[in-house]
């Protein structure tokens, strides 16, 4: 039997739930951003916004220079996790096999489905019009293919309220003026790598000997032949996997540019603390601690240092990257973002330690996670931790997943 894959892909989703969430920004031009300051990053403009010129990863400043009448509104990282998860849900409600490729698109498995549900395109229509009657008034475009690859293409063609199905025999026709960067997995290093060979479309990338991109690209190199033509043969996880998580991680952008040591320490603390939460949420201890630190002039220094044990407490995090920060000279140097990531994970076996002080301290941060879980971030903290002056974080990665059980990130 043909497989049938489904990819949905939520259209221009933070803009969109912020639209559904107010009725007043209806119609309206608006820019979702991680802070309204002139420092503040354009996660995802409204597609009012987008016809004035305005895209994703602009600051505020340049987004209402190009649309002066634009309205800023701050990232709601609960709101867009809570709707994902109900659009799962959906999902889940046609087949078992939901893959959430990203926060605000997934790819549904629905071979076999057609005596329940009706025909892809009708099973495609009967989505897009729950996600409306059900969950929010928001669009999706959708695109139907043989495989994932061509699946995701698909959707990206007609945007916004599309749905495209790229047939098996129409395959060859799609990709032989198909743009190689618009082909999930190669990026802008590789799309620029293939047009200094004349590379600029599928077709063309098609016709190219694959020994000659394998001697060029390695194991890449078949994978981009198959690409070329269409072929995929990834499978759609049922919906209890769980892909594993390989690190957890925070940073900030701060809000002035710093040369102040004791500034960048207490951002870092923050910072450590919240990773540290996450890590205890999804029962991980990890022992290596990586470093961000990034200068006015946008330069990134990273560094890290694994631990000889385990760990999941704030304070432990803190110190290591503390460490790693001394090496720099912070008053010359100066800071813009600073972040800190735990790597190297294993599963938090639930076993109290036999030396007391250890116990204790166990008891003491599950004890603080309770009380935070019921009245939120930070009711409870530790005493150095200036609540004053606490950095509110509400952004979300785009590519948060549900599937991995850890919700909240920075970007």
């Amino acid at each position: 039997m043909e497989r049938v894959i489904l990819h949905v892909d939520m259209n221009a989703y933070f803009a969109a739930v912020a639209q559904a969430t107010n009725p007043r920004l209806l119609g309206k031009p608006v820019l979702v951003a991680g802070s309204l300051g002139t420092r503040g990053v354009i996660t995802c403009p409204s597609y009012e916004a987008r016809k004035y010129g305005v895209r994703t990863g602009m600051t505020v400043p340049e987004g209402k220079r190009l649309c002066p009448q634009a309205i800023v509104v701050s990232a709601d990282a609960h709101n867009y996790v809570t709707t994902s998860l109900r659009l799962r849900e959906l999902f889940e409600q046609f087949t078992p096999q939901v893959e959430n490729f990203s926060i605000d698109e997934a790819f549904l498995d629905i071979t076999g489905t057609e005596r329940l549900f009706g025909p892809p395109v009708q099973l495609a229509n009967t989505i897009k019009r729950r996600i409306r009657e059900e969950i929010a008034d928001i669009t999706c475009s959708v695109g139907i293919a043989p495989n994932r690859l061509l699946a995701k293409l698909a959707s990206g063609i007609e945007k916004p309220d599309g749905l495209v199905v790229i047939t098996k025999d129409k395959i060859a026709e799609v990709l032989e003026k198909t743009p190689v960067e618009e082909m999930c997995g190669i990026g802008p290093k590789l799309t620029y790598q293939l047009k200094m060979w004349g590379i600029k479309t599928c077709g063309q990338l098609s016709r190219f000997p694959v020994q000659t991109l394998e001697r060029r690209f390695g194991k890449i190199g078949r994978y981009l032949h198959l690409m070329s033509k269409g072929e995929d043969r990834s499978e759609v996880p049922p919906y209890y996997y769980y892909e594993k998580v390989k690190s957890i991680g925070h940073s900030c952008t701060l809000q002035t540019d710093t040369h102040d040591r004791e500034v960048v320490r207490r951002y870092l603390l923050q910072l450590s603390e919240q990773v540290a939460r996450r890590l205890r949420q999804g029962s991980y201890q990890g022992k290596t601690i990586t470093l961000v630190v990034r200068k006015p002039d946008m330069v990134t220094l990273v560094e890290q240092t694994t631990l000889k044990f385990f760990t999941d407490d704030g304070v432990q995090i803190f110190q290591t990257a503390n460490k790693i920060l001394n090496k720099y000279s912070i008053e010359t140097l100066g800071v813009r973002l600073v972040g800190v990531s735990v790597s190297n994970l294993t599963h938090k076996v639930s076993q109290l330690s036999l030396f007391w002080r250890e116990r204790r301290k166990q008891l003491l941060l599950k004890a603080m996670d309770v009380i935070n879980d019921r009245f939120g971030d930070f009711s409870v903290t530790w005493g150095r931790l200036d609540l004053k002056n606490l950095h509110q974080n509400n952004l979300i990665s785009p590519a948060w997943r549900p599937n991995k059980k850890i919700y909240f990130g920075n970007i």
